[in-house]
């Protein structure tokens, strides 16, 4: 079938090959019976696919539903899909069908089909396995012959390691996955976008047909487009409606796109302490956390250096440049304290009242006992705890370091027994 007819009839305006790639693959798998599962994120028109797929299948005269999984209540979805028996549940004051039963024979559309509970989910897979499905509040089988079409904007696989989507579910939805591109990846269309939306809305309007200056073009061509075709047709509605034109120039064109700040370095996971914060203050937050935990550790430095220890430990006049590796948090991706070989930085500490009588020379001690500062600072730790009977709280304040970070380093170097 000629892709050509097929956008349009859909209404679906591009020449990206992404585009045409995902187009191709919908007319193929249309005329099968196979699930498929159409990928992208929102607003790039994943819904639009599912209809292809629909219209252009032996089933495009049965009916053609489209579920937003995510819109409707935990509680209550259950019975929509499946449906349920009188009294089932309170307010279940009569029989209903569920989507599978009324569209036996067609197609339904799950879109965000990510957000679907667990308990659905497991309904759901015996749906797709054997056609089977039973009712809220019944005991009796109930056959259907429903084609699946699925979409979602979220990582299947990726919840399904959270323990939040069944893997099992995923491959028999996903028997062919259909990836829609975003708009930013089809950045030859968008200016055509523009203009069919443009065009549209003049009309409706009754408005004048606007213009873009090349400067106006290409800020949209350029622009990322977070909200894909959704937020190009907003934009494109709301200049046709508040500017008379008929030329709009780049200065009007910002007016009505949103200022994208540049991408913050990426945070992995959760840090204690941020909920409600945003990811800049938590970036900041790490990199405080970072120098308060090297502050710390200059003390035990400069605790070592004043004689805090037997005058017998070994400390050589190495101690003056200090190499420790920084703590660094594992939810930061790029550590702040690494080259890029991956080589730490080394942090130099000068001891500012530094005496050559204050220290022995590193020769006349014998050569198998170690230098690491890490050696020195799992003693330190371990006499502080026996002298002060395991009070970490006296511990800490004779080694002039926080409570807290005393804390992580036992746990560190697994000192608690």
């Amino acid at each position: 079938m000629d892709i050509q007819l097929i956008k349009q009839r859909f209404s679906i305006i591009g020449h990206s090959p992404l585009l045409t790639t995902a187009l191709e693959t919908a007319i193929k798998v249309a005329p099968t019976d196979m699930n498929v599962l159409i990928l992208g994120e929102s607003g790039v028109g994943k819904e639009s696919f599912s209809k292809i797929i629909h219209h252009l299948s032996a089933r495009k005269h049965a009916p053609f539903i489209a579920v937003n999984c995510g819109a409707i209540p935990e509680g209550t979805i259950d019975s929509e899909l499946f449906g349920h028996e009188k009294g089932s549940f309170t307010g279940a004051t009569d029989k209903r069908k569920g989507y599978f039963e009324t569209v036996s024979g067609g197609t339904i559309f799950l879109d965000e089909v990510g957000e679907l509970p667990l308990s659905t989910q497991a309904r759901l897979l015996r749906i797709l396995e054997n056609g089977e499905f039973i009712k809220v509040g019944s005991s009796v089988v109930q056959k259907t012959d429903v084609r699946v079409v699925a979409a979602t904007n979220r990582d299947l696989l990726e919840r399904a390691r959270q323990g939040k989507f069944r893997e099992d579910l995923y491959y028999r939805l996903a028997t062919v996955p259909i990836r829609v591109p975003k708009l930013s990846e089809r950045k030859e269309d968008i200016y055509l976008l523009f203009r069919k939306f443009a065009s549209d809305f003049a009309e409706t309007h009754h408005s004048h047909l606007l213009e873009l200056t090349a400067q106006a073009q290409q800020l949209l061509i350029n622009y990322p487009w977070p909200g894909n075709v959704r937020q190009l047709k907003n934009v494109s509605e709301q200049i046709c409606v508040l500017e008379s034109g008929p030329s709009i120039n780049e200065h009007t064109i910002t007016k009505y796109i949103p200022h994208v700040e540049p991408p913050l370095p990426m945070l992995l996971g959760k840090i204690d302490g941020t909920e409600g914060m945003s990811e800049r203050d938590i970036f900041y937050k790490v990199l405080i956390d970072m120098k308060r935990d090297v502050n710390d550790l200059k003390k035990v430095v400069f605790g070592l250096l004043d004689g805090n220890l037997d005058a017998r430990q070994p400390m050589s006049t190495a101690m003056s440049t200090v190499t420790p590796t920084p703590t660094v948090p594992a939810t930061m991706v790029n550590p702040v304290y690494a080259e890029p070989s991956g080589t730490p930085n080394p942090i130099i500490i000068h001891h500012e009242e530094e005496d050559d009588d204050d220290f022995q020379d590193a020769e006349s001690y014998p050569s198998t006992q170690t230098l690491s500062l890490e050696a020195q600072e799992i003693e330190m730790i371990k006499r502080a705890l026996v002298k002060n009977h395991g009070k970490r709280k006296k511990a800490a304040d004779e080694l002039g370091i926080s409570e807290r970070t005393l804390y992580r380093k036992i746990k560190q170097y697994e000192l608690e027994d």
